[in-house]
């Protein structure tokens, strides 16, 4: 392996799409002036934050032990297991974290430059800090149910209302907030379909996912009602008028989220069988997403 695959490995690189395509689309709002400049520092900075969220989560894991109950890497969950490895150190995860962290600060700060306003200063700091408190102490979200509601919010309203601030000045703002509930539950499902292989791991040093609410034989049904949430704000978003019913294509993918679902229900324990599941959820994530900016664009 080498050392450019272990950094995309390290740094989930793949994973981006969940806090970028949310952004692209909360840009695409409001076209009449667009303002280049800010969506590209915009652009940096979220995914800047997002990796930096990636590193911070697998050193408080690898800290906590959650990572160190199962060494076998699966590419959707678990972490990226280079520190279980011996590949790179928890101190290289911190280092990480905090170099990105700075990288997307200083895209902020040019931001508040180029909008004339402090705004997007409190903002980032206030987003930073949840996002390393998903997963390291003292708050640990992730830790006490609280992490679903995190990715809820920073993969859903964060990114498209930032994005739409960015190019209105307007926050906060009912129609990106409304616009921003289908990428806020299918980032959310993502993370749950993740969680569901974990559970077992997760309960030996005492992380409680939502998973814990119904356990992993019950687990399919809050994905079910996770997946019912996103298809059904897309339509709330048709009927106010805020989406084209170009919009309605994003249905299609309720088959490939079903199929997701079966396997959930059928093979709660078998980390082999919920690989697709994981797959499955993050492309449903991401054609929905897809079709939601071609969607507002039109």
């Amino acid at each position: 392996m080498s050392m450019i695959t272990r950094i995309i490995r390290a740094l989930r690189l793949p994973f981006i799409s969940a806090s970028v395509l949310p952004f692209v689309f909360g840009s695409l709002i409001k076209r009449q002036g667009f303002n280049l400049k800010g969506f590209l520092l915009g652009a940096i900075a979220v995914i800047a934050a997002h990796l930096s969220a990636n590193l911070i989560n697998d050193y408080a894991d690898s800290k906590s032990g959650a990572d160190w109950q199962d060494k076998n890497f699966y590419g959707f969950f678990g972490g990226s297991k280079l520190i279980q490895e011996r590949v790179f150190s928890e101190g290289s995860y911190l280092k990480g974290a905090i170099f990105f962290v700075a990288i997307s600060g200083l895209c902020i700060i040019l931001l508040a430059i180029n909008l004339k306003s402090l705004s997007p200063l409190v903002y980032y700091s206030v987003i930073i800090f949840l996002s390393w408190s998903y997963s390291q102490k003292p708050l640990q979200l992730s830790y006490h149910k609280l992490g679903e509601l995190m990715i809820f919010l920073l993969f859903g309203p964060v990114p498209v209302m930032g994005g739409y601030f960015i190019q209105t000045g307007v926050f906060p703002n009912l129609e990106s907030f409304c616009l921003s509930l289908p990428f806020g539950f299918l980032t959310c499902a993502i993370l749950y379909a993740n969680e569901v292989p974990d559970y077992n791991d997760d309960l030996q040093v005492g992380k409680l996912t939502w998973v814990s609410l119904l356990g992993s034989s019950g687990a399919f049904l809050l994905y079910y009602l996770l997946m019912a949430f996103a298809f059904l704000s897309v339509l709330l978003d048709i009927a106010l008028g805020y989406l084209t019913p170009y919009a309605l294509f994003a249905l299609i993918f309720i088959i490939p989220a079903l199929k997701a679902a079966g396997i959930i229900k059928k093979h709660p324990d078998d980390k082999a069988r919920l690989i697709e599941s994981s797959k499955l959820t993050i492309a449903v994530q991401a054609f929905v997403s897809i079709v939601l900016i071609i969607a507002v664009m039109l």
